[in-house]
């Protein structure tokens, strides 16, 4: 269950800071907004992953 959780935030993380760069290259001026939610998106997936393994210790 928490693995799905992880890829679901580490997957829409990526989308979101692709999303982000796509965005920068047509000047959209919500790109950077796109990028710091994905990347909030991947340092969350990040720290569920280490929680996992902290746990499992």
């Amino acid at each position: 269950m928490m693995e799905n959780k992880v890829v679901s935030f580490f997957t829409f993380g990526l989308f979101l800071l692709l999303a982000g760069a796509i965005s920068k290259v047509f000047h959209w001026s919500q790109s950077n907004l796109l990028m710091g939610i994905g990347l909030v998106f991947e340092l969350l997936a990040a720290l569920l992953f280490a929680w996992k393994k902290v746990n499992n210790k």
